[in-house]
Order: structure tokens, then C-alpha cells, then sequence
């Protein structure tokens, strides 16, 4: 399976955004490098692969949702399995085997709304969150000193948005702070709960509302071996984003991600070098040749 999503992020600052422009041997637009370019090279390369007779099936899926919640990829797995598969994202011609996993929390601390004047009633619920945000700030520490993973690194975690109070002089009777916790394999939801948890004080609450897994796959895996190969043993590289890869492993379809070289993915400059998508188009064909067979 080559899979390559057909989303892309707003416009924002960019000029002429869906006007592909070719300069240098580079295109230039939105989405171009994230990951249009991509989605063309695993069309070029059905349409090359039909002349080869393979044995087994090459199947192309072109999702939507992937900048989002991934519905097109989880819709993908619910209908059609495959042996292996290549996430094509954008990895600089580089092989990549592993990527992140985050876990977004919610965190909620409750006071008593009162007047401001009124010390002997109000409870300040913002001020109990900032002890906890202390905490946050400790643990990023932490996690960045702990163990490391070999293409990955460490976790992370930091604040995203934070809302509470109603007026000037009244006590906040709530404060709400929502958090992104970056995992690497063998951390997950649960573990990133109880770590907030630990923070809480006796008027706070936590809670996970959104969890995508980290995601790998051994150096020495078939799989692995084969997409090396074919794309003359680059570098193997872990990155710190999420990508559908983690949704197919998960499924049990072994997974890595090559893709085309480029720069500006959700920037207001984006391109993609369209000799690399050429290198792209030649590394899946070669993959193809050994996985479905002749």
C-alpha cells in the first residue's frame, strides 16, 4: 500500500496559494511538499506498475483528514489490508522508521466566585492553576533529561491554551488549561494522565481528550531492508511529528514513510524539488518489484 493524504492546511500568508508555480526545478504552492507532490508520484507509479505483471496488488490510497483527525487513513484500515505499506510524507529522501505520538490534556481547577473585595469568601481558581503550570514546566524538564529513544529522542510537553475568570473584580470560579504532551514508544495516554495528576491540587481535575500512538518499526525489519534498498540505503531518521504511519503499524501493517525533499509545510512559502519526487516515483517501483513480486 502507498498512501498519501490529500489535505492540506489553510492558505494563511501565501500568495497565489493554489497557483503552482516552477521555478529552479522547484514547484511552489500550497501543499505542494505537504504532500501533493507525493500524492502524484504514487499515481505515476500505479500507472508505471501496471506494465510490470506483478504477482501481488499495489494499492494506492489517496485520504483525506490526515492535517486533522486521520478519518480518511482509520476508513482505509476498516476496508483493505495489505502486507506492508509506505507512508509518503515528505522525509527528504530519507527513510523513516519511527515518529511521535502526542496526547492532548485538559486540565480544569475550580475556586468560588465572589465579589474581589470579598477575601473571606473567593477562591482564586486561576492562581491554583499556576502552581500546576509550574509543574508542567518542571516535567518538560524532566522528560528532556530522561532516556532517550535511539531516533527519537524524548518526550515532551507544553501549554497550549489556557482560559478562566469573568471580570476584573470578581474571584475566578474556574480556569481551564489545555496541554500537549509529546510521547515517544512505550509512553502513552495513560502514563501522560497519571503525570498531570501528580500536579493537581485538591480542587483540580484532568482529563485526555485526544490520543494519537507514536509509532515504529525495527531497522532489520523485512520491510525496512526492502524500501532501503530501493532508495540506496539513505539515512534512517525518526521525526517528531505524527503521520498515518502510526494508524497502519497499529493495524498491523508494517509501515515506514519515504518521501520527496522540500521546505515551508504549513509555512506561507512552501515548495517541493521535483527531481527528488522523480527519485520517489523510482524507490516505490523498486519496492513494488521485490513486495508484489513479478
Amino acid at each position: 500500500m502507498l498512501n498519501a493524504h490529500m489535505d492540506t492546511v489553510g492558505a494563511g500568508g501565501m500568495a497565489d496559494a493554489f497557483s503552482p508555480r516552477v521555478a529552479d526545478g522547484r514547484l511552489y504552492g500550497r501543499g505542494a511538499y505537504d504532500m501533493k507532490a507525493s500524492l502524484a508520484a504514487i499515481m505515476i507509479t500505479a500507472r508505471e506498475a501496471m506494465k510490470m505483471g506483478l504477482a501481488g496488488d499495489l494499492i494506492i490510497t489517496a485520504v483525506a483528514d490526515e492535517e486533522v483527525a486521520s478519518t480518511g487513513t482509520s476508513a482505509v484500515i476498516e476496508r483493505f489490508r495489505a502486507d506492508t505499506a509506505i507512508v509518503t510524507e515528505p522525509t527528504e529522501l530519507r527513510l523513516c522508521l519511527a515518529h511521535k505520538g502526542f496526547v492532548w490534556l485538559e486540565v480544569e481547577t475550580t475556586g468560588v466566585a465572589a465579589h474581589g473585595s470579598r477575601t473571606d469568601l473567593g477562591v482564586d481558581a486561576i492562581a491554583h492553576m499556576g502552581k500546576i503550570l509550574t509543574g508542567v514546566v518542571d516535567l518538560d524538564s524532566r522528560l528532556r533529561s530522561g532516556l532517550r529513544h535511539p531516533l527519537l529522542g524524548t518526550g515532551s510537553i507544553h501549554a497550549s491554551l489556557i482560559e478562566g475568570g469573568q471580570e476584573m473584580s470578581t474571584y475566578p470560579a474556574r480556569c481551564v488549561a489545555k496541554l500537549e504532551r509529546r510521547t515517544v514508544p512505550g509512553e502513552d495516554g495513560a502514563s501522560c494522565l497519571r503525570e498531570i495528576q501528580e500536579l493537581l491540587p485538591d480542587r483540580g481535575s484532568a482529563k485526555v481528550t485526544l490520543e494519537q500512538a507514536p509509532s515504529e518499526l525495527a531497522p532489520d525489519h523485512a520491510l525496512s531492508r526492502v524500501v532501503a534498498e530501493a532508495a540506496g540505503n539513505p539515512e534512517m531518521i525518526g521525526v517528531a511529528y505524527w503521520m498515518d504511519m502510526a494508524l497502519l503499524n497499529a493495524a498491523g501493517i508494517p509501515t515506514v514513510a519515504f518521501g520527496p525533499s522540500g521546505e515551508g509545510e504549513h509555512a506561507d512559502v512552501e515548495w517541493v524539488d521535483l527531481a527528488s519526487v522523480a527519485r520517489c516515483v523510482d524507490t516505490y517501483l523498486r519496492a513494488a518489484a521485490v513486495l508484489c513480486g513479478p
